[in-house]
C-alpha cells in the first residue's frame, strides 16, 4: 500500500472503518475546497472594490457572503449555447481539463496535522493514526506538476473547439505562457526537493517543523533557500494562473474575453470556477513547499486544532497577495512576459539550483563553505553578464538591420 500512499492509516490490513474514513477525507476536502473557492471569490470581488473605493457585494446574505452562490444558481439557467463550427465533444470536455487537476492537486496538500518529532504529523480519527491530507503518493509534487501540465490542455483545446479565431488566439497565448514558466517553477520546486530529500508534501512539511535557527527563526523553506525560488515560484505561479499582471489570455481590449468566449451558463461557470480553485490550490502549494504548511507552534488546547488554523492563516496571506497584484499592476506586454520567463527568471532559477547544489556537496564532503559560496556566486554574475551581453548584441543587430531595410 505504501506504493499509494504513505499515510499509516493504509499501513496495515485494509477495514471497512478505514474505508470510511477514506470517503470522509474525500468528502471533507473537496468540500473544503468547493467552500474556499466560493469565499475566495466574494473575498476578490470586496477587497478589490475596498481598494477602488467601491462596495462591492452587499446584497446576498450578510456582508454580500452569499453572492457567488447567487451567481452560481444563476448560471445554471442560463441558456446553454454551442457554435455551430465547434467540435462538439471537446467543447464539452475542456472545462472539465481545467477543473478536474485543480481538484488532483488539493488532493496531495497537508491541511493540518501534529508535525513533532513523536507524532510525524499524525492525528487520531475513530481510533485511527491518519494524516489530515487525502493521498501523500511518495511522488506527491510530481504529481503537482503533471497536473499544472494538464490544466493547459482545457485552455487550449476550448479555444481550439469554439470554432473562432478569438479564443483560438487566446487559448494559444495561454499555451505558450504556461509552457514557458513552468520551467521555471519547476526549476524552483527542484529546490525544495533537494533541501527535504523527498518528493512527498508531508515528508516537504516535516523537514520545515520544529524549531528553527536560534530556536526562534523557523525551518520554512523560504529562508533555508535564500528567498530567490520562493520568489520565482510565485511570479511563475501567477503567470501559470493567467491572473493579473499576466492576464494576457483574456486581454479584454483585443480578445473579447480569451478562450472561453463562445462559452456560457453553466460551462462558463466552470472554468470561472476553475481559474478561483486554481488559485486557492497554488496558494496552498507555495505554503506547503516554503512556509511549512500546517505546521506552527502550538499554544493551547488539542494540539491537532493549531494546524488547520496556521494552513488557514498561511493560505490567506496569499490569497490577499493575488488579489493585491491584480488591483495594482498593470498587464505586461506579450513580448516582456516572454522575456521575463526566458530571459530571467529560467536562468535565475536554474543558477540559483545549481549554487545550492554546490553549496550541499561542500557541506557534505567539509569542503571550505565560504569560499564555496564566494565562487558560486561570482560564477552566476559572470554567467549573466555574459547572457545580458549576448541579449543586447542580438538585439542591437536586429536594429540595425531594420535600419538596412527601411
Amino acid at each position: 500500500m505504501n506504493l499509494l500512499g504513505l499515510d499509516p492509516l493504509l499501513a496495515g490490513d485494509i477495514d471497512f472503518g478505514i474505508v470510511l474514513i477514506v470517503l470522509l477525507k474525500v468528502i471533507v476536502t473537496f468540500g473544503l475546497l468547493l467552500v474556499a473557492v466560493m469565499l475566495m471569490i466574494w473575498f476578490e470581488r470586496k477587497l478589490h472594490a475596498d481598494m477602488s473605493n467601491r462596495i462591492g457585494p452587499n446584497r446576498a446574505g450578510p456582508f454580500g457572503i452569499l453572492q457567488t452562490l447567487a451567481d452560481g444558481v444563476k448560471f445554471f439557467f442560463k441558456e446553454d449555447l454551442l457554435p455551430d463550427r465547434a467540435d462538439r465533444k471537446v467543447f464539452i470536455l475542456a472545462p472539465f481539463l481545467s477543473m478536474i487537476p485543480a481538484f488532483l492537486v488539493f488532493s496531495v496538500i497537508p491541511i493540518g496535522g501534529v508535525f513533532t518529532e513523536e507524532k510525524q504529523g499524525a492525528v487520531k480519527i475513530f481510533g485511527h493514526h491518519t494524516w489530515l491530507q487525502l493521498a501523500d503518493p511518495p511522488i506527491g509534487i510530481l504529481l503537482v506538476l503533471a497536473c499544472s501540465s494538464i490544466a493547459v490542455y482545457g485552455v487550449m483545446l476550448a479555444g481550439w473547439s469554439s470554432g473562432s479565431k478569438y479564443p483560438l488566439l487566446g487559448s494559444v497565448r495561454a499555451s505558450a505562457q504556461m509552457v514557458s514558466y513552468e520551467a521555471a517553477l519547476g526549476l524552483s520546486v527542484v529546490t525544495v526537493v533537494l533541501l527535504a530529500g523527498s518528493l512527498s508534501t508531508h515528508d516537504i512539511v516535516m523537514a520545515q517543523a520544529g524549531e528553527g535557527f536560534g530556536g526562534i527563526v523557523p525551518r520554512w523553506n523560504l529562508i533555508v533557500t535564500g528567498l530567490v525560488p520562493f520568489v520565482i515560484f510565485v511570479i511563475a505561479g501567477t503567470a501559470e494562473l493567467n491572473r493579473p499582471p499576466f492576464d494576457l489570455v483574456e486581454a479584454e481590449q483585443e480578445l473579447v474575453g480569451g478562450f472561453h468566449t463562445e462559452y456560457s451558463s453553466i460551462r462558463f461557470a466552470l472554468f470561472y470556477l476553475a481559474e478561483f480553485m486554481n488559485t486557492v490550490t497554488m496558494s496552498a502549494i507555495i505554503v506547503t513547499l516554503f512556509l511549512g504548511g500546517p505546521a506552527g507552534p502550538t499554544f493551547f488546547g488539542p494540539d491537532w486544532m493549531w494546524g488547520p488554523l496556521w494552513f488557514v492563516a498561511k493560505l490567506a496571506i496569499f490569497l490577499f497577495m493575488f488579489i493585491w497584484f491584480r488591483a495594482t499592476l498593470p498587464r505586461f506586454r506579450y513580448d516582456q512576459l516572454m522575456d521575463l520567463g526566458w530571459k530571467a527568471m529560467i536562468p535565475l532559477a536554474l543558477g540559483w539550483l545549481l549554487l545550492l547544489g554546490t553549496i550541499n556537496v561542500a557541506r557534505d564532503e567539509d569542503w571550505n563553505l565560504p569560499l564555496v559560496v564566494a565562487i558560486g556566486f561570482v560564477v552566476m554574475v559572470s554567467a549573466y553578464a555574459l547572457l545580458t551581453t549576448a541579449i543586447r548584441t542580438a538585439q542591437r543587430r536586429r536594429d540595425d538591420a531594420e535600419e538596412v531595410r527601411a
